[in-house]
């Protein structure tokens, strides 16, 4: 298995249960090291997750509401507490083999948070930070990137969510991460534009790939969800 091979997948919109499950499979895969370092990117339908540690008062509103909204409830088992997934919202799996990129949970983490920061300066011009109390990337007091991970047989799971064109009325049913004083903002907001997601979603790739270091390869959807089955 070549340790500097990252394939990337780019799913489209599914649901939080199958990619949950689509991540557990690949999970398996890339710790017996079948798989490279494996990248799904895609877009949930409105969902509220909450982390291993999350607090079920940081949703604001009860179950009949959200059930007339459309939007599920899951408890997840990332790190992190509440947030929201929707619509124009890039969210990214890195399935890795931290093996192979350094036993470090918080370096880890940090280039993560440098995919997405680095991200936003080179292309949009935008100064962002992160913030070692509150994980994530910052735009001033708002956060534009939620990070919740989990790492086991330091294989890595779950990820990110980057807010593009998301709808961030719905972040207004939840405490954010369960931070009262701090908001969200989009690149959208950010630029006064709505923007191209699909181009959006090529950049993360990108910037991922190099951040860690990694070889990409943009693979098939069809093509490696077959594969997958007959593995």
């Amino acid at each position: 298995m070549n340790q500097k091979e990252m394939t990337a997948i780019k799913i489209g919109l599914m649901d939080y249960q199958n990619a949950y499950d689509l991540q557990l499979k690949i999970h398996q895969l890339v710790s017996d090291e079948i798989l490279p370092h494996t990248f799904l990117i895609l877009e949930h339908p409105p969902v509220i997750t909450l982390g291993i540690s999350g607090k079920e008062s940081n949703i604001l509103v009860n179950e009949k509401q959200l059930e007339n909204m459309g939007i599920q409830v899951y408890r997840s088992t990332r790190g992190g507490d509440a947030t929201y997934h929707g619509p124009g919202q890039i969210v990214g799996y890195p399935i890795f083999n931290l093996k192979y990129l350094g036993r470090k949970v918080r370096r880890y983490i940090s280039n993560l948070e440098e995919t997405i920061i680095r991200m936003l300066k080179v292309e949009s011009g935008i100064d962002a930070v992160s913030d070692t109390k509150f994980p994530g990337v910052w735009i001033g007091n708002n956060k534009i990137t939620a990070i919740g991970c989990r790492i086991s047989r330091w294989v890595s799971m779950h990820g990110f969510a980057y807010n593009v064109n998301t709808n961030l009325d719905h972040f207004k049913l939840i405490t954010p991460c369960g931070l009262v004083n701090k908001g969200v903002t989009s690149l959208e907001r950010e630029l006064g534009e709505r923007q191209d997601f699909d181009h959006h979603v090529d950049l993360t790739i990108q910037y991922l790939a190099n951040q860690f270091e990694l070889d990409c390869t943009v693979e098939n959807k069809e093509a490696f969800l077959k594969k997958l089955e007959e593995l």
